[in-house]
């Protein structure tokens, strides 16, 4: 596995492009409401990331056809926004935002929920939220990808909740997937250990039901719980640091 050390210029740039990630959640956040399309939000981010000097980064990623990804209720990851998909009472979505600025990316989702949505889908999106934070209060030099897996799958799971398996966090920098690969489970102690300057991501998926998942054979992205039930994500990018972690796409509401 070869991780990649970041140098301090590299690192300044998956800050500016992390912020501009943050930021295009925090104006698309709004926009989420009962009957929008994801296909609108799609055009919205997209308007937005251009006009700020940076490119989308899914866009054309391995064919992907659109600029983000909307995961509604029971899609884990990779929803691909439609014209025809308007968002109703209840649901629950993922907006999932990469952006190259400057030839570095920034990759981050958040869950949004629309109208007035169920107390077991707040539930699903709180605990997996605090997954994510847990994971966060724990990196640092030393600390091993095992333990951030680890701590991820033993609060999902002590919630009656299960973790995907199949889909995980990645290394990133000039590359939108590197090295390592960041399971959201494991063994305390497992796998490789963190170093100052190594940049992932940390974006735990977490279902309310059983951990399968079923992957769109007609558009070879999406994917779903493969028992129907719902899926959260939230994820940001990270730096390591020397004694903790600089989390580049945090938003401004959002206090550690």
């Amino acid at each position: 596995m070869a991780v990649s050390i970041k140098t301090a210029d590299e690192l300044e740039k998956m800050r500016a492009a992390g912020a501009l990630a943050a930021e295009v959640l925090e104006m698309i956040q709004p926009h989420v409401q009962v009957g929008v399309t994801t296909g609108e939000l799609d055009r919205i981010c997209h308007d937005y990331i251009i006009a700020a000097g940076a490119i989308p980064a899914p866009l054309n990623y391995h064919g992907f056809p659109k600029s983000i990804c909307t995961s509604v209720n029971d899609v884990v990851c990779h929803g691909i926004p439609s014209d025809n998909k308007k968002l109703k009472n209840g649901d629950i979505v993922n907006i999932d935002v990469t952006v190259i600025k400057d030839e570095y990316h920034g990759d981050t989702s958040i869950m949004v929920e629309v109208g007035d949505v169920a107390p077991h889908a707040t539930r699903l999106i709180q605990i997996t939220q605090e997954c994510l934070y847990k994971a966060l209060d724990i990196v640092r030099p030393g600390t091993t990808l095992g333990d951030i897996g680890a701590i991820i799958q033993a609060h999902a799971e002590k919630n009656y909740y299960s973790v995907v398996r199949e889909y995980c966090g990645h290394g990133i920098g000039k590359v939108f997937h590197e090295d390592p690969q960041v399971l959201h489970y494991g063994r305390k102690g497992a796998g490789l250990t963190l170093e100052e300057g190594m940049t992932f991501t940390i974006e735990p998926m977490v279902n309310a039901g059983k951990r399968h998942t079923r992957l769109n054979q007609k558009d070879g992205w999406t994917v779903t719980t493969k028992d129907g039930r719902l899926s959260a994500q939230w994820e940001h990018t990270i730096g390591v640091t020397a004694d903790g972690c600089e989390i580049f796409t945090r938003r401004s509401n959002e206090t550690f």
